[in-house]
């Protein structure tokens, strides 16, 4: 039994894989802001901020944005016993918007994520404390929660914010794994990256779309084409899902998915 992302690093795709990152369609979203490469805290922490700032800046929740973040801090307090509820609180209380101090409290309170995703590796992991962003990496998470709200507004709006596969999707092979967002005709992957999209990341999609429209759930019948925006780079990329050979389909179900 694997997740999504487990069951991918267990498969051999063909050369190039079974949709090849270079023949999506790319948009560029040019707004000619340059990031620095001056960052000082870990990718994940980066990624995980910005998408949680962006849901939070477009008009979620402020505990439904960081929603995983303090679950796990429930785990962390839980199996440490030290005071992380609180503690990420405190951080959680600190998020206004877009200024240095809500960044750096968001930079805080995603590295709980961690005690929820893999608990086995949160032991080795930074802790908020130990998470202080410097100006550079403050300043490069405020442009792309910008990119991100950019890129909605021309994109959107969103349908469905994460989705699972209930109650048909799953199999023995794959029992977990949820994505990011639906709009009415495309499912939507976020990576935030150095590099463009992987064979790994193209196959992620295909999944979630396969997986989809087993599950029974209606949201999923409107789906047209995969497609992924990379905040970092600010480029959007896309694939018609009538563009994918019905034999890559049924490979995907039979040998990757296993219904």
């Amino acid at each position: 039994m694997s997740s999504v992302t487990q069951r991918i690093k267990e498969i051999k795709q063909p050369r190039g894989g079974y949709i090849k990152p270079s023949s999506m369609n790319v948009i560029d979203l040019n707004d000619r802001k340059v990031l620095s490469e001056n960052e000082n805290v870990h990718s994940s922490i980066i990624g995980m901020s910005v998408d949680y700032l962006t849901r939070f800046m477009m008009g979620n929740d402020i505990m439904e944005a960081f929603k995983i973040s303090i679950v796990g801090a429930k785990y962390a307090e839980k199996l440490t016993k030290k005071k992380t509820v609180k503690e990420i609180a405190k951080y959680i209380s600190g998020i206004k918007g877009l200024d240095d101090n809500s960044i750096i409290n968001a930079c805080k309170a995603v590295t709980f994520d961690v005690w929820f995703r893999n608990p086995l590796n949160a032991i080795m992991a930074k802790s908020a404390k130990e998470t202080n962003p410097n100006k550079d990496t403050i300043n490069n998470i405020r442009i792309l929660v910008q990119r991100s709200i950019s890129f909605w507004e021309k994109f959107g709006p969103i349908e469905v914010d994460g989705f699972t596969f209930e109650p048909n999707g799953y199999t023995k092979t794959v029992d977990s794994g949820d994505g990011d967002f639906l709009t009415s005709d495309t499912l939507w992957d976020f990576k935030v990256s150095k590099n463009g999209p992987k064979s790994s990341h193209t196959l992620q999609l295909l999944m979630y779309y396969i997986m989809g429209q087993h599950s029974g759930k209606p949201e999923f019948k409107s789906i047209k084409r995969i497609g992924i925006f990379n905040p970092k780079l600010n480029k959007v990329y896309q694939y018609d899902i009538s563009d994918i050979p019905d034999e890559v389909i049924k490979i995907i179900e039979d040998e990757v998915i296993c219904y």
